[in-house]
């Protein structure tokens, strides 16, 4: 449970929506309503293996979008069957942040690269096709012992220019903009609480283990924030 949650927490802040399945039973309902476009599948689950589930949906024709195995147990031979029934990747535990974003982006090309259009060769003569739609945003659910992670379309804002809101430019690029914002968001509440983590931690609704990790990410120094406060 604490794995699956810190990764869908890791795959929320990137601007994923997630999808979350405890176990493999979960996990085929999942896939029987909707069909993601990226899967992380843990190989040790309570119920079913991961890779016999892969290859429950290898023989059902429901293996349509790529999946990344990922364990802290597997043998090298486990993993060679996994990318043989039809995996693209596969994560050793515990996995590296960079390493599960890169993956995942990976796999996400890997579906907008398989939506779009491919030529069809043949005898007869064929007018000129009219540009295509853009592929939908990609889409990702992941299970690890059932974890997902969804794009969201982008929403069409209307251009702003030379707008400061809270000291930011809208002109600003987003993961610059959304990483400024949570750094001053943190450091206010740093200085507001003298430095308890504990406090922070309650005000902002996150656990310890995670708002370290994001003081990290972001590149604050909660002692250096509380003496300056």
């Amino acid at each position: 449970m604490g794995i699956r949650e810190l990764l869908s927490e890791i795959l929320g802040d990137e601007g994923h929506a997630v999808t979350t399945a405890e176990n493999a039973q979960q996990a085929r309902e999942v896939r029987a309503r909707e069909t993601p476009d990226l899967v992380l599948l843990d190989i040790w689950m309570p119920d079913t293996d991961g890779v016999t589930l892969l290859k429950e949906w290898q023989r059902d024709g429901l293996l349509s979008m790529p999946v990344i195995m990922m364990s802290g147990h597997a043998t090298i031979d486990t993993a060679v069957e996994a990318t043989r029934i039809g995996a693209l990747n596969f994560l050793e535990k515990p996995i590296a942040l960079q390493k599960l974003l890169k993956a995942v982006q990976q796999g996400l090309s890997r579906t907008v690269e398989s939506l779009r259009p491919q030529p069809v060769y043949g005898a007869v003569p064929v007018r000129p096709a009219a540009a295509p739609e853009a592929p939908p945003a990609p889409v990702a659910a992941a299970f690890t012992a059932g974890i997902g992670a969804v794009a969201q379309p982008a929403q069409p804002t209307p251009p702003v220019t030379d707008l400061q809101v809270f000291g930011l430019s809208f002109d600003m690029p987003l993961r610059e903009a959304r990483d400024a914002f949570e750094r001053a968001y943190f450091e206010h509440h740093l200085v507001r609480e003298g430095g308890s983590m504990t406090r922070v931690a309650e005000r902002t609704g996150l656990e310890r283990t995670h708002l370290y990790r994001k003081l990290k990410q972001l590149g604050v120094e909660p002692a250096k924030v509380a003496r300056k406060g």
